[in-house]
């Protein structure tokens, strides 16, 4: 009986010395019982290509002579990715991907030195790096004793720690226990767990003291120590500090406030909306918002996915490509769940199926050939930035003009209250009408603006209308003058033969010339009526009157009259047509030079039989 007892106990020790030691995958996450699958959601069927012997010596080779700057380089390395990382040569990969030794060469932060000062720290507070989460409570009551001021000693200028310090510690050592639970460097108690504590615990601290300004966020636990079971503990520093202050990585996702993953959530929310607008429609109407699901994938870097060989591989395009990879692996498993989405009716059976992704659809033969096909381009999430960034100033303004309403509307009130008012009709308009900027009423501005456009229009068109101006920027009357004198010859050598053919006993009759018109057809500036003259009487006189001067001379006398007296009665007279000198009109002849008649206008002759100018359009 007894040695049965004891070989029985010994089989109990030996089964947990093969859940300590050899109950772990080659990923080292310990086999979970069926009952605890559903608390740790963790799945040991990997489905990732086996490394060849040959690829494996290629890209040895290529990591030799690696040059991050060289595209044939990234060219390559993209190959292989594609195909798949080996295990044993991953770590190579992602120190030759964020160019490590250089970042650390061209620092002159120091990591060693760093690590100095927080042991310090941890020192002067009793707690030892190997026994961080044992010593939550000593920090929790360090943090409140500093906060209410009852530990403040004479020396405490003197101690190497501060409040803050004390509630980084105590963060830092909350999150050591969330952080892969089930893995072999942080589960449990054992000498290579608390190694692994002590070392993430390092790593996170010496960040928040590299960058003070950012400090320490949730989620940089996960990514600290997805980097410590791949590189060592200076190395998987270097990497956090590259991922965390590149534009390239996730600069744009960790902050103290929170404000940039809120951000990039809601570009997330509009390229679902751009690439698969249904089910955005879908979740929207059951009320599940992006910010529900993204920021966990996100901030972990889908660490939370079952299957450890896809999320390897989703690391390995991102450190590729950058943050473009995060949004492809989102969108891709949204496109993997889209079926069952759609056929849900609940937001208590979404979020679940969203946050704890099926192992059927994370597996690596599944989810990232998907990956490999979506295509995510830059300027697509520039795209939806700049449009995020439009609504955030909409809506900062309209939230700026309610404020001015409901401000004008308290002080209206109190003006309404108030028991003196000097004027109350100026007040009125001001609650009726919209206030703009300025404080003077839009509608009324824009108005007042179109008011003054066509007067100066109208103004514009009628000085055309007066003054045409010709192509070399002359005046109207010297173009005038100019054109008539390049036909006087012509016209007075026909005047002459016309009167040579004219009998001697005819008597003569003279009117007035028409006023002459400018070569753009419009009259001239002189606007002194011509009255109409007769200068011989008796019967020849009235029969060359009724022919010539009621056919054409009259009517077009009265035209002229009505026209030169609508456009006094419109347009004031310009300085040029008050001039006598400068008058388009020809000069009177003189009675005692009867035989030489003044230049006609052009296109009009001499009618012999009537004595007077007759246009050529009436002869035709």
């Amino acid at each position: 009986m007894l040695r049965r007892r004891s070989s029985s106990s010994s089989a109990k020790s030996s089964t947990k010395r093969r859940s300590s030691s050899a109950g772990f995958d080659e990923f080292g996450f310990a086999f979970i019982k069926r009952r605890e699958k559903k608390l740790h959601h963790r799945s040991h069927d990997y489905s990732f290509p086996q490394p060849n012997a040959l690829k494996v010596k290629e890209l040895c080779e290529l990591l030799s002579y690696w040059n991050g700057s060289s595209f044939i380089c990234r060219n390559q390395i993209e190959r292989f990715i594609r195909i798949g990382i080996p295990t044993a040569v991953r770590g190579r990969v992602w120190k030759c991907l964020l160019d490590l030794d250089n970042v650390r060469v061209a620092s002159d932060f120091s990591y060693q030195v760093c690590l100095t000062e927080i042991r310090k720290g941890l020192v002067d507070l009793g707690v030892s790096e190997y026994s961080i989460i044992s010593a939550i409570t000593t920090l929790i009551d360090k943090e409140n004793d500093l906060g209410s001021g009852a530990g403040q000693t004479p020396d405490a200028h003197s101690s190497a720690f501060s409040t803050v310090d004390v509630a980084l510690f105590r963060q830092i050592a909350l999150d050591l226990q969330r952080s892969f639970p089930t893995h072999r460097s942080l589960m449990g108690d054992s000498p290579e767990a608390i190694e692994g504590q002590a070392k993430l615990f390092r790593v996170l601290t010496a960040y928040a003291k590299f960058n003070p300004q950012i400090g320490y966020c949730q989620g940089m636990s996960y990514i600290a120590a997805v980097f410590l079971m791949l590189l060592g503990e200076e190395e998987a520093f270097w990497a956090l500090v590259v991922l965390l202050e590149k534009p390239k990585y996730l600069s744009e996702l960790f902050d103290s406030s929170l404000k940039k993953i809120q951000h990039q959530a809601l570009v997330f929310q509009q390229l679902l909306k751009h690439r698969k607008p249904q089910l955005f429609q879908h979740l929207e109407k059951l009320g599940v918002s992006s910010f529900h699901f993204v920021m966990q994938w996100f901030l972990t870097l889908f660490t939370s996915l079952p299957c450890w060989d896809s999320v390897l591989a989703i690391w390995d395009l991102f450190l590729l490509h950058g943050l473009l990879a995060v949004f492809r692996a989102g969108l891709t498993i949204l496109h993997l769940l889209e079926p069952r989405l759609m056929s849900m009716t609940e937001e208590t059976t979404v979020l679940p199926l969203l946050l704890r992704v099926p192992v059927d659809v994370s597996q690596y033969s599944v989810l990232i050939p998907a990956l490999w096909s979506t295509e995510v381009q830059e300027w697509e999430i520039n795209c939806m930035n700049s449009v995020i960034l439009e609504e955030m100033t909409e809506s900062h303004e309209t939230e700026k003009t309610k404020e001015d309403s409901s401000s004008s509307v308290s002080s209206d009130e109190q003006k309404e209250k108030s028991p003196a008012v000097e004027n109350p009709a100026e007040d009125r308009p001001s609650k009726k009408e919209p206030v703009g900027p300025g404080g003077k009423n839009l509608f009324a501005r824009i108005l007042k603006l179109a008011q003054r456009y066509l007067a100066d229009s109208a103004k514009q068109n009628t000085s055309n209308k007066a003054q045409p101006a010709s192509p070399a920027r002359s005046s109207p009357v010297v173009a005038c003058q100019s054109k008539k004198r390049t036909s006087v010859s012509f016209t007075q050598a026909q005047r002459r033969r016309s009167q040579s053919r004219r009998p001697q006993n005819e008597a003569v009759v003279r009117k007035e010339p028409l006023p002459p018109q400018c070569t753009d057809g419009g009259t001239a500036e002189n606007r002194s009526q011509v009255p109409l003259r007769r200068l011989k009487s008796g019967p020849v006189g009235r029969v060359a009157r009724r022919r010539s001067g009621v056919q054409s001379g009259r009517g077009k006398s009265l035209l002229l009259r009505s026209s030169n007296q609508s456009q006094k009665a419109s347009i004031p007279t310009s300085p040029v047509s008050q001039d006598p000198n400068q008058a388009c009109t020809e000069p009177r002849e003189s009675p005692g030079k009867s035989s030489i008649r003044p230049p006609l206008e052009e296109g009009s002759v001499f009618s012999p039989r009537t004595g007077t100018e007759v246009r050529e359009s009436q002869l035709i």
